[in-house]
């Protein structure tokens, strides 16, 4: 994954670099070409500490992001930006009634960290006293105290306070507006969130997979949900300043989500996760300072849009291709098995090892299944090419090879393991007992089959190759058919 986000920041930042001349504000006279290399160099000051501020950022919300995401309350990091802002309105106006200077961060982020608590626990309350469901809580929660939050934000223009010019900054952010200091709580921030999960990375494994389990071997998770959703609002809280409150979801949801296509090993998915929301506020930061007047709360969650694209294109574990392969690779497997089971069923040996090979046309096998002629012509290539098949009479028929006739065994064995199964154990008829089978034999494992065999041994003590019931079933038919004639 490593190199595809290298190749990708190279493209992004090549493109920004033969951008024209104009397309970036120049200071002290250099040209647009050299302001770009100097933003990209991060030579200015202010570049060097915005760019370092979101990237810890993003590191953090994708860390912390990964075990919401498990959690399955994703969106809780929604309704949580959005209850923050009741309380930095509030926390706006008492620090001006006091005398103080409104705009002092640490107090608005205070008050945004006690209102988004509160919203926490007002989702929480509603899930737990009343029949009211997660999500239902989550949008009348997020809906509520957002529009409380603007409300007082019109109180607050209409008493026409000091200072209360680029209060709304906190909905959208403003990521220009970094200075040191802001870098360095983030950066603090990110450090203690990344200590917190290193030290109980066993505990929220548990609490994410099976909290059930969990509470039955006593651990405390209500504990450590109120430590998860600390995390949370910790990262949160210091976000708002740089994406906002509307966009910072994106910085809990899109980094893991986007490592989720990648790997399927928690480890690695928490350092993909961390590497994404990293990337996304380095390049947003980058864009952001190399085009004016872009805003660079957006550009960031664009970037980590961009790279989710590619995880959901080319993730080796789930992503769009990796299925694709999977999907051709089974379709390959099944139709290969059908052909091994059709020829078989064709000449049904004695027995797998000493029956002599059977000769068969093309259009035998045609009418075995509902396969198409390219279909089975293509399938019959590819299993000549194997080994499993040779051709007979001329290329005109087709004979199963020693290995393809223990191939052919072993798959029909299968098949009819499952269907007496179903038979026996389900109460399927053996007229309808086929297509179940089919649907199932393709993803038998050898500790099922082995099952399988206990499960029939008293009633078929000789399972080498068990019977067709649909041979059964029509020799059935036909004595009776014959014995009424007879009577």
């Amino acid at each position: 994954m490593l190199p595809t986000l290298r190749r990708v920041l190279a493209g992004i930042l090549l493109t920004a670099a033969l951008a024209p001349a104009g397309a970036a504000e120049t200071t002290d006279g250099p040209s647009g070409r050299m302001q770009v290399v100097r933003v990209l160099t991060m030579r200015d000051y202010n570049t060097r500490v915005v760019v370092v501020g979101v990237s810890l950022l993003g590191l953090a919300a994708g860390l912390i992001g990964c075990f919401m995401l498990l959690r399955e309350r994703a969106l809780l990091g929604d309704a949580l930006s959005h209850a923050t802002l009741p309380g930095i309105a509030l926390a706006f106006i008492l620090m001006t009634a006091l005398g103080g200077s409104g705009k002092s961060l640490a107090g608005l982020l205070i008050g945004g960290t006690v209102s988004g608590v509160i919203g926490v626990a007002a989702i929480l309350l509603v899930v737990h006293l009343t029949r009211i469901k997660e999500d239902a809580a989550l949008g009348i929660v997020l809906s509520v105290f957002f529009g409380l939050g603007v409300v007082i934000l019109g109180v607050i223009q209409s008493l026409e306070l000091g200072q209360a010019a680029g209060l709304k900054s906190f909905i959208y952010g403003k990521t220009a507006s970094m200075v040191f200091s802001d870098a360095l709580t983030t950066g603090v921030a990110a450090g203690l969130v990344i200590l917190v999960c290193l030290l109980l990375y066993k505990e929220l494994t548990l609490l994410c997979f099976d909290p059930g389990f969990a509470q039955a071997q006593g651990w405390p998770v209500v504990l450590l949900d109120v430590v998860l959703m600390a995390l949370v609002v910790v990262v949160t809280v210091i976000g708002l300043q740089a994406v906002g409150l509307v966009l910072m979801v994106a910085l809990l949801v899109i980094p893991p989500a986007a490592a989720r296509f990648w790997t399927n090993h928690l480890p690695t998915m928490l350092l993909a996760a961390a590497v994404v929301g990293a990337g996304s506020g380095l390049v947003g930061a980058l864009l952001s300072a190399v085009v004016p007047r872009l805003p660079a709360g957006a550009v960031i969650v664009v970037a980590a849009g961009g790279f989710f694209a590619i995880s959901l294109v080319f993730g080796r574990a789930r992503g769009l291709l990796h299925r694709l392969r999977q999907q051709r690779r089974l379709a390959r497997t099944v139709a290969h098995q059908h052909l091994l089971r059709a020829m078989y069923e064709l000449s049904e040996p004695p027995t797998a090892a000493s029956a002599p090979a059977t000769s068969l046309r093309f259009e035998q096998l045609l009418g075995q299944r509902t396969w198409s002629a390219r279909q089975l012509r293509r399938t019959l290539r590819a299993a000549v090419k194997q080994g499993l098949i040779a051709t007979a009479d001329g290329d005109t028929g087709y004979v199963l090879t020693p290995a393809g006739r223990q191939a052919a065994w072993r798959v029909a064995r299968n098949h009819r393991l499952w269907e007496l199964y179903l038979i026996t154990h389900a109460d399927i008829a053996p007229s309808h007992v086929d297509r179940d089978a089919d649907e199932v034999e393709h993803v038998l494992d050898p500790v099922l089959l082995e099952r399988l065999e206990a499960l029939l041994s008293r009633q078929y003590p000789d399972l080498a190759t068990p019977p067709s019931p649909h041979r059964l079933e029509r020799i059935a038919a036909l004595a009776g058919a014959a014995g009424g004639t007879g009577g």
